[in-house]
C-alpha cells in the first residue's frame, strides 16, 4: 500500500496536556518558565502510561519544556518508540509576566493587564507572544505531524497550545479559546480518517479516555 493511501487509514492523535507542575497554591501566569512535574503530575503521567500501554503509538512528540518532556518520557516507558521534543510545541511566551501571580501582574502592569483582557488573541505581553503568534507556529507543525506519521501519535503539550489546536480542528476562531478547558493531565482524542479529523473526546481523565477509545474507529485490516 502506498504512503498516501496508508495515511487515509483511521488512526488517532492523542493530544495531552502535561501533568501538574504547580509549586504552590498561587494562581500564576505560566508560559515558558521551565518547571518540572510535581508529585501529583508524575502520578498523572504514570496513570497515562498504564492506560496507553494498550495503544500502539508510532511516534511521541512533546514540547521541550521539562513538564511536557517528563510527562512524555514516563508514558514512553510503556511504548516502543522514543520521545521527540520540539521547541515549536512550547507554551505561549509570556515575557515579563512569566511566573508572576495574577495579583502581581494586575499591580505591576495594570494597563497591559486590561489590554490583554480585551484582546487575548492579538495582544502581546511585554517581551512575549500573543495567541495568534502561537497559532502561527503550532498549527503548521501539527499538520506536518499528521501528514508525516501513518499510525497513532501522542503529542504532549500545554494548555494554550492544545486549545489552539482544538480550535483549529473544530474550525473555531481563536476568540473562543477560553471556552475550552484543559486540565493538567487532560487528554484529547482526535480520530483521523478518509473524511478528515474528528474530535472524539476533550479533556478526558483516565477512565473516560478508556471508555471513549473503545468507540473510536479502527483501521481496516490487510
Amino acid at each position: 500500500m502506498s504512503r498516501k493511501r496508508d495515511n487515509l487509514r483511521c488512526r488517532s492523535i492523542y493530544l495531552l496536556r502535561h501533568g501538574d507542575c504547580r509549586q504552590d497554591g498561587v494562581k500564576r501566569y505560566l508560559g515558558q518558565a521551565d518547571l518540572p512535574l510535581n508529585a501529583a503530575g508524575r502520578i498523572q503521567a504514570l496513570a497515562w502510561q498504564q492506560e496507553l500501554t494498550a495503544v500502539p503509538l508510532q511516534r511521541i512528540f512533546c514540547s521541550d519544556l521539562s513538564r511536557s518532556f517528563e510527562t512524555a518520557c514516563i508514558i514512553a516507558e510503556g511504548q516502543g518508540c522514543a520521545v521527540q521534543p520540539l521547541a515549536r510545541l512550547r507554551e505561549i511566551h509570556l515575557g515579563a509576566w512569566d511566573g508572576l501571580s495574577m495579583e502581581e501582574v494586575r499591580r505591576l502592569y495594570p494597563s497591559e493587564f486590561r489590554k490583554r483582557g480585551s484582546d487575548l488573541v492579538s495582544y502581546r505581553t511585554p517581551g512575549g507572544e500573543c495567541f495568534a503568534d502561537v497559532a502561527a507556529r503550532v498549527i503548521p507543525l501539527f499538520e506536518e505531524i499528521v501528514r508525516g506519521v501513518t499510525g497513532n501519535v501522542l503529542i504532549v503539550s500545554h494548555s494554550g497550545v492544545n486549545m489552539i489546536l482544538l480550535s483549529h480542528i473544530l474550525g473555531l476562531p481563536l476568540t473562543n479559546l477560553f471556552r475550552m478547558r484543559q486540565d493538567y493531565g487532560g487528554l484529547n482524542i482526535i480520530d483521523c480518517g478518509p473524511q478528515g479529523m474528528r474530535l472524539l473526546g476533550m479533556n478526558l481523565g483516565n477512565l473516560a479516555a478508556h471508555h471513549r477509545r473503545g468507540k473510536s474507529c479502527r483501521p481496516p485490516q490487510g
